[in-house]
């Protein structure tokens, strides 16, 4: 049975979708609009070489079963070359395959055979931040302040006698604070693992490094990116602290209101417009639309819908008001579908429902567990493949897996 719910006829168009700007054309340049996205954790999903992780030519043998599946696209997480340390979103070169995942052929091979079958393929972009392996943060540590190369990231002088405490309370999302001191003295930025140094975006050369990292892998024929932390890239340019009182557990989603001054600030929106004209230049020469989607931790539904205006990204995930984190009742699931339609739809984006993906408990673990949690695990993933928009599968949601 096909999950596809791209192919539906104009008679099945929701009719407030069809007075809104940007409505979808079947079958057209945006069928992102109202696509279904599969979700591939490479290290997970299929292992071709027997050595118990998953890669890349692993993939590229199953994808005639998610072409037989009904999938429009693949969404397929860090490949890169990386430490791992934080299972490859800490990227030491953006523009290379991890040799535990194949090499670049492999890539190249996924891509070809992909088009040629029909489905889209779109990869993680992870900009706020690089591995400490990366070559121009190895070469920042080198550097003594005030040299130009630390000026890719964000190093600052401590506060206090000799510099001994970090430069503001900011915290990191996996706890801690999100500063590190180097032998010299000086504190570097990480709102994830100290492995994962910030880069400095208010920096020329930053920009123009990640739009050559777009422009490598579209020039190879992904179809789009999905883009980790997409809220997080641009920082106070005071660095300012945040308001004291308010301890959020690791890990915690929502950050924005409690850290004012690190989550969506207004530049991020700058760069979203220029990667958009840089991916629409692409759509503009062979008519095949390029699409970005964000992973925006935003829990004001006004400000979310900022990301998704018509010059900005495609899409968004919204987990303020998402299925992934209602709970199973009627009541619960009718108030995210209204609030996420009415958000989005106020600025002419698509919804972009999610049941799952890779840092959540799945639906089955959630609803319940066991064969209760299973069958609402199936009834979940049917309702949200019947509503308008553009559905998001994690590898195995199609089964009702647990986790």
């Amino acid at each position: 049975m096909s999950t596809r719910h791209g192919d539906t006829d104009d008679s099945m168009i929701d009719p407030d979708d069809a007075d809104r700007p940007g409505s979808p054309t079947p079958g057209g340049a945006d069928w992102w609009r109202r696509a279904v996205l599969y979700q591939v954790y490479v290290r997970s999903f299929a292992d071709s070489d027997g050595d118990g992780v998953g890669d890349l030519p692993g993939l590229r043998r199953h994808l005639p079963v998610l072409v037989e599946l009904g999938v429009d696209a693949l969404w397929i997480t860090p490949f890169y070359r990386s430490p791992m340390v934080d299972h490859g979103y800490d990227v030491a070169d953006h523009r290379d395959v991890d040799p535990l995942f194949g090499q670049l052929a492999d890539l190249d091979a996924l891509l070809a055979e992909a088009a040629a079958a029909g489905l889209r393929v779109l990869v993680d972009l992870v900009p706020n931040h690089s591995s400490a392996a990366h070559p121009a943060f190895v070469e920042a540590l080198a550097a003594p302040p005030g040299d130009p190369r630390r000026a890719l990231y964000v190093f600052r002088d401590g506060r206090g006698p000799d510099g001994a405490a970090p430069p503001n309370n900011w915290r990191s999302v996996f706890g801690g604070p999100a500063w590190t001191r180097v032998p010299d003295g000086q504190w570097y930025l990480h709102l994830f693992d100290a492995a994962q140094p910030d880069w400095n975006w208010s920096h020329p050369a930053v920009r123009a490094d990640h739009e050559a990292t777009l422009r490598f892998w579209l020039d190879r024929g992904v179809d789009g990116f999905r883009i980790d932390v997409s809220h997080g890239l641009v920082k106070d340019a005071e660095l300012r602290d945040n308001p004291p009182g308010v301890d959020l557990e690791p890990d915690s989603g929502f950050r924005d209101e409690a850290e004012p001054h690190v989550w969506d600030q207004d530049g991020v929106h700058e760069i979203y417009r220029s990667w958009r004209t840089l991916t629409e230049g692409y759509t503009a020469r062979d008519g095949r639309a390029r699409v970005l989607i964000g992973e925006t931790w935003v829990s004001d539904p006004v400000r979310l819908a900022r990301y998704v205006r018509p010059d900005e990204l495609h899409l968004t995930f919204s987990f303020s008001f998402s299925l992934l984190g209602a709970p199973f009742t009627s009541s619960a699931w009718r108030a995210a579908i209204d609030a996420e339609r009415d958000a989005l739809g106020a600025v002419g984006a698509a919804a972009t429902w999610v049941l799952a993906n890779h840092d959540v408990v799945r639906p089955v673990g959630r609803y319940g567990g066991g064969a209760v949690g299973e069958r609402r695990a199936r009834a979940a993933l049917l309702t949200m493949l019947a509503l308008p928009g553009v559905a998001v599968l994690y590898q195995g949601d199609e089964l009702a897996l647990p986790g």
